[in-house]
């Protein structure tokens, strides 16, 4: 195992150091427990959104704390959810004194810390409410969630519900925004080579020289199918057709095209899947009105890469559009 770290067991907490010197000016990291909240503290009066998920998949979370998305992000252990005790100071933190939005990925320890966390925060006096995120259409269930996993449409809702809730939206409202994503956004990815989690210290499957997982997921849970290798085209075609088949687009339609990289794909390559991807839209008669290409929810240093759609009408394209200012995602401002 070749990383550049110092003790396998201190990766996440030398990580959220490094992170706190770099983005001083938009974030505030805690560490006992660890949690990330925005510089200056809760907007008085405007609805909290937290998040939060095992590490590892940088720049999920913390990377999207800031104006216009996060008030505050939970790190959990490489690939582990985080625990109720971080979660309870970072909603409390992020409490302006409208309630605040849990955004919670589909993970079976995720949605029971987070669950856990909101129920006790609530016996204080804030009013929590939860948007769960599950946008993979590759698999049904998995090693880690009962139902669909979320994956990289997590940073759409992220971002829509985080605009609502700058404009000024109510609760319910910022509420209504996230669900209506998670209802539009489908996502499927695929690994050509898998990664190896620090304190475990060997990949965490195996994939022969001309193989692939088709429907891997972030914490490298296996797919649909294993698959030789193919063509970016082909492989394009393998990632898309189910999201849009499963999403319903039909033709006149608008869409957000997002192509994630897993962390270790240039981005070269992204681009390649992105032009296919394009091609398959408009060949459906889908205009692809955004677009975000790179590494947003990763899994290491894993190689692969997944597609993500999602369905825009006008308010959605407008909360995409609105200014954000966090140390991953930043227009407008």
């Amino acid at each position: 195992m070749k990383k550049l770290i110092n003790d396998p067991r201190a990766v996440v907490g030398e990580t959220l150091e490094g992170f706190g010197l770099a983005h001083r000016d938009l974030v505030e990291v805690h560490l006992d427990p660890a949690y990330i909240t925005r510089a200056g503290g809760a907007v008085p009066g405007k609805v909290g959104v937290v998040s939060g998920g095992g590490s590892g998949h940088e720049p999920l979370h913390a990377g999207y704390v800031g104006q216009g998305m996060l008030d505050a992000a939970v790190p959990g252990a490489v690939f582990t959810s985080p625990t109720p005790d971080q979660i309870i100071p970072a909603t409390q933190a992020a409490d302006g004194g409208a309630g605040v939005v849990h955004i919670v990925k589909n993970y079976t320890g995720d949605v029971l810390n987070f669950e856990t966390a909101a129920e006790l925060c609530a016996a204080e006096g804030i009013d929590v409410r939860t948007v769960l995120v599950n946008d993979d259409v590759a698999v049904e269930d998995s090693l880690y969630t009962a139902g669909r996993r979320g994956v990289a449409g997590t940073v759409l809702v992220e971002k829509m519900a985080g605009a609502a809730a700058e404009r000024g939206d109510s609760l319910d409202a910022v509420e209504a925004i996230g669900r209506r994503v998670v209802q539009n956004v489908r996502s499927m990815g695929l690994a050509l080579a898998p990664c190896t989690v620090p304190h475990v210290g060997k990949p965490s499957f195996e994939l022969g020289d001309d193989e692939i997982e088709i429907g891997v997921g972030i914490h490298g849970e296996p797919g649909r199918r294993r698959a030789g290798l193919e063509p970016a085209d082909a492989l394009t075609d393998h990632l898309l057709e189910p999201v849009l088949d499963d999403l319903g687009l039909a033709s006149g339609e608008r869409a957000l095209l997002v192509v994630n990289g897993m962390g270790g794909t240039p981005l070269s390559e992204l681009y390649i899947v992105f032009r296919r991807a394009a091609q398959l839209l408009a060949g459906r008669g889908v205009a692809v009105e955004r677009s975000l290409v790179g590494n947003y929810v990763t899994a290491l240093e894993m190689q692969g890469c997944s597609v993500t759609v999602l369905r825009l009408d006008d308010e959605l394209t407008e909360l995409w559009d609105a200014p954000v200012n966090t140390p991953a995602l930043r227009w407008g401002v």
